[in-house]
This record gives C-alpha cells, structure tokens and sequence, in this order.
C-alpha cells in the first residue's frame, strides 16, 4: 500500500508539474500571458497612485506609464483591452491584491503564478488524500485530469486559481476539523476574491446548522474585516466606483462584448469559455431578456430544493460531501462562470469515491458523470473542442440545428447540470433513507442501512 501511494502522489505530481511547465510556456508565448493578473495588478497600482481603477483612461495611462504592452495580433489587441482596461474586479480583489502591487511587475507576478501553483495543488492532494481511502484509483484519476488541464489559468494568472483553490482547502479544514482557523481565512479572502465562486459553498456551511453554522459566520466576520479597510480606501480614490463597476460589468456584457454569453461573443472562439446556462439558452433565443430569467428559474428552482434539504436534514459527514458537491456543479450555473472557475469541481471527487465503493450501476454513472465534467471543464479538451467545431458548418437555423450547436460546442453546461441534479438527487435519497430508519427504529422495528441504487 505505501508502494502504491507513493506512485500515487508521483503521478499527482507529474499532473501539476504538466500544468506548471505548459502553462509557463503558454505565459512567455502569448502576448496576453497573465493578463488575468494584469488586470487586477495594474488596479491596484492604479489605486496606490491615487488613480481611478474603474475609469479605463487612468488605468490606460497607468499602465502605459509602467511599461505594459499590447498584443500586435488585431484580434488579441482587441480582446486584450477588454480584459484588462476594462476593471470589473471588486474593491476587496484590487486590496488582496495590493502587496503584490508594491512590486515591481517582474517578481510580483512570478510570486503570483508560484502561490497558484502550489495552493492548486495543494487543493488537489488533500481532495486526493481524503477521497483515496474510499476510491484511490477513481479519486487519483478525477484529480489528475483536474490538476493537468489547468494551463490557461496558470498562463493567465486569474483570481480564480487562488480564490478556487483556497475554497477546496477551506472545504477539507471544516469537514476534517483540522487547522480551522486557517480555514476561515481561506473561506473569507476566497470570498473576498471571487465571491460568485465560493459564495454557495459559503451558504452550505450556513444551512447545515451547528458549529458549521459558526464556522460561515465567523468566516462572514472575517470576510467583513477585509471587506472595510478595501472600500474605504477605494471609495477616497474613486467616489464614484459603484457606478463606474456597474457601467464595465454592463459594456462587457453587451451584446458582442467579451463577458456575453451568446453565440456572438468575442470569446467564443477562446478556450476558456463562459459555461454559465445562459451560453445555451441563448443559442435558441439571443436576448438578456429571456436567457437571463430562463437560467435564473431553472438554477433557482434546483438550489431552493437543495436549500430545503439541508434545512431538513441533519448533519452526516457523508451526505455533507453529496451536498458540497451538488453546490459545486451547479454554482457554475446562475452567474458569469469561465472554465477556470470549475476547477471547484475538486470538491465533487469524495462524493464519487463514496459511491465507488458502494458498487452497483450508481458508481458508474457517478464515474461518468464527474469524468465528463472535469474534461469538458479542461484546458486541453476545450482547446480541442474549438478547433474541432471551427472545421464543422453546422447549420443553426432549424430547432435541430441548435440542438446539434449546443451538444457540440457547449456541453459544458449541460453536463454541469446533469452532475449537480444527480448528486442533489443522490443527497435527497441518502436524507430520505435515514429518515425513514430513524423512523423504523421507533417503531421497534430492525432498521436497514440506507442504500441508493
């Protein structure tokens, strides 16, 4: 056993050593390596200079003063100055953020890309650690395919390899009680981030009662604390950032723009896509107005159930792993989501495990469900996926058309849902088994264990 771990934990490593190698070439080749962290580096520096972040001309002359370039490519320019002038980070981001701001650009973006690669991978070996002692095969399997198409968000230095990676570990402090402190700062500074990425895993922490309940709250608190000092500081330099946040958020959303999740994006091309719900109901029906509300009832309607349940239900460590990794499929869903964020996926790997070993067709449809989606979520399959749908005309004009169109070049969402309705339905039936034992246990009658088939 000692021998097979340790091949284990080699091969975990030759994932992050792929993901850190190809990355780190992607980042000196692309001319818009990093421009993840280029946007919130640079809105910080915009800050510390008494400049305002969210006005795209001071943060233009700031940039431009510090030496930062353009792709020559018209395309990347064109997608370039959408991504990065353009400042729709929060207030808490742009102050996290800061230290690394009082560096020149050089060693502050080589410490960033060091802390994304080391806190994802460290995410990854405690959701490997703990999964192995149900599944050390399927666990080692989901988390290298994770851990080996991350690339792009390495290159790219996003927020969310820091904000996702510091949720999972917040995740293993809270359900292992162990270094809980250092959990709520993870939770917190992961919420202060990206709050859109660890906000629901947040809420289940706040619906399961008891010194779970404790555990967000104090997180909230310490989230707060971070929270004060930011919008003080970025409510002097710029009074008007609310506004000025609401128009970047609005213009990148526009029809067309870079954050729009319709066909006609300027990202649709880009390996890391939106895989919000909205990307395929627009594909029938191109309108805010509609795709919009039609995700928010269909992702609403499913949280509320989920939401119920975990009132209703009492606590098991078990069933708490089903719960997380529902809320980690579908949190993809409502809002704005890239395929770098469902590196959250990582939370989704116990679950799978505990039903490996519980065989029966259940396990195989857990496999393939959570296989799907960590590939269609990934890097390298992504890339794949687009070169392969820029050879193939499919026409969308006809109902069938646009089916075929989503099927083919936005699964991604799609298969997000189906694994975070299994797993809610797999919580729900666990909830429903125990109740019904505990209830038979009453009567005096012999309880059986609960079972899902």
């Amino acid at each position: 056993m000692k021998k097979i771990r340790l091949v284990s934990l080699a091969l975990l490593l030759l994932s992050s050593g792929i993901f850190i190698l190809w990355g780190s070439f992607l980042e000196h080749a692309s001319p818009a390596g990093m421009a993840g962290f280029k946007a919130v580096y640079y809105g910080s520096r915009c800050l510390i200079q008494h400049s305002d972040p969210y006005r795209e001309s001071e943060f233009l002359r700031v940039y431009r003063a510090e030496g930062g370039g353009f792709p020559s490519d018209p395309a990347m320019s064109r997608l370039f100055r959408r991504a990065v002038p353009v400042c729709i980070n929060l207030p808490t981001s742009l102050f996290v953020i800061a230290p690394f701001a009082l560096l020149a650009w050089g060693p502050a973006h080589v410490i960033w890309m060091i802390l994304v690669a080391g806190s994802l991978t460290l995410a990854s070996y405690l959701m490997w650690d703990l999964a192995g002692k149900y599944a050390p095969g399927v666990s080692l399997l989901l988390v290298c395919i994770v851990l080996a198409n991350s690339e792009l968000l390495f290159s790219s230095g996003n927020l969310a390899g820091i904000a996702v990676s510091l949720c999972v570990v917040a995740v293993w402090c809270f359900l292992q009680k162990r270094f809980v402190p250092a959990g709520i700062l993870c939770l917190a500074v992961s919420l202060a981030i990206k709050p859109h990425d660890a906000g629901l895993v947040w809420l289940y922490f706040l619906l399961a009662g008891g010194i779970y309940r404790k555990r967000a709250l104090q997180t909230l608190i310490v989230t707060a604390v971070l929270a004060l000092p930011a919008i003080l500081w970025v409510s002097h330099v710029s009074p008007n950032w609310m506004p000025e946040l609401r128009s970047n958020l609005s213009a990148t959303s526009a029809h067309g723009d870079l954050s729009d999740p319709g066909p006609a994006s300027m990202s649709i091309h880009s390996p890391d896509r939106i895989i919000d719900l909205q990307t395929v109901v627009s594909v029938f029906r191109d309108d805010p107005r509609i795709y919009n509300p039609a995700s928010y009832l269909v992702c609403g309607s499913i949280l509320l159930v989920w939401s119920v349940r975990i009132l209703r239900s009492r606590f098991s460590l078990d069933r708490a792993w089903f719960a997380l990794a529902a809320i980690a499929a579908l949190s993809m869903l409502p809002v704005y989501h890239r395929e770098y964020d469902a590196k959250l996926l990582l939370i989704t790997v116990p679950a799978c495990a505990l039903l490996w070993t519980e065989g029966g067709p259940i396990r195989w449809i857990a496999l393939m469900l959570n296989t799907a989606a960590v590939l269609l979520t990934g890097d390298l399959p992504s890339a794949a996926l687009i070169i392969f749908s820029d050879h193939l005309h499919v026409g969308s004009s006809g109902f069938a058309g646009k089916i075929l169109t989503v099927l083919l070049m936005r699964p991604a969402p799609l298969i997000l849902l189906a694994l975070g309705i299994f797993y809610l339905w797999v919580y729900v039936r666990r909830d429903c088994a125990c109740v019904a034992m505990a209830d038979t246990g009453e009567r005096g009658e012999a309880p059986h264990p609960p079972t899902v088939t």
